[in-house]
């Protein structure tokens, strides 16, 4: 029976730890971004590029509310003037689910010329995303848009790469999955400490190119 106690005791403080790890990770992310985090437009700084970062595309090609969202907040920047292309960076490892056509085709249909349009299908996930907009698509300086949750993990990577990169922030609504996307942000965030401490590598290190599924 004590030993039966020791091991629950153990157990708790051990949660304990853990939930607090978490939660300091997300406070640390989110003290040194704030200054990099724009919510009005008419104070945000102009940049060259707005990263649009790939969320789920429905079975038919239609843009996930999320995705949709950060899409009209690029067009919004662009119409604004605050920026001059897009990236596009997204997952394409296979023919039947592509978000970098999606996003393209909607940014066209709403008159985006192509030719502004630069595409990554090798964004596989935050880390990749901003890793290859900066080391392999040499963007420098830049205007991300994805949901506020998501912003002080982005730009903390950003940061930790040399990248010189702001966020606006691309809620426009409620989302039904918004509990649990925050709550997987949580250890998302442990992920990318992680990542940005052992410097880690992207699957694909070449522009353009799918990286083979394992």
């Amino acid at each position: 029976m004590r030993r039966l106690k020791k091991i629950i005791l153990f157990s708790v403080i051990g949660l304990v730890l853990i939930i607090f790890a978490i939660l300091g990770v997300e406070a640390i992310f989110k003290r040194q971004t704030q200054d990099l985090i724009y919510r009005d437009i008419s104070t945000l700084p102009k940049s060259e590029t707005v990263i649009i970062l790939g969320a789920s595309v429905h079975a038919d090609g239609k843009l996930s509310p999320i995705l949709k969202d950060r899409v009209d907040t690029a067009i919004k920047l662009f119409e604004n003037n605050k920026v001059k292309n897009f990236l596009v960076s997204g997952d394409h490892r296979t023919d039947d689910y592509n978000e970098i056509a999606a996003m393209t085709g909607y940014l066209e249909d709403r008159g985006i010329d192509k030719d502004l349009i630069i595409s990554d299908p090798a964004g596989l996930d935050t880390y990749d995303s901003m890793y290859r907009a900066g080391n392999i698509y040499n963007i420098k300086d830049a205007i991300v848009v994805t949901q506020e949750f998501h912003l002080p993990r982005t730009l903390f990577i950003a940061e930790n790469l040399d990248l010189n990169y702001k966020g606006f922030p691309a809620d426009q609504r409620a989302y039904q999955t918004e509990y649990r996307l925050k709550q997987r942000e949580k250890l998302a965030n442990l992920k990318a400490l992680w990542e940005v401490f052992i410097h880690k590598k992207p699957h694909s290190l070449q522009a353009g190119i799918f990286p083979t599924s394992n």
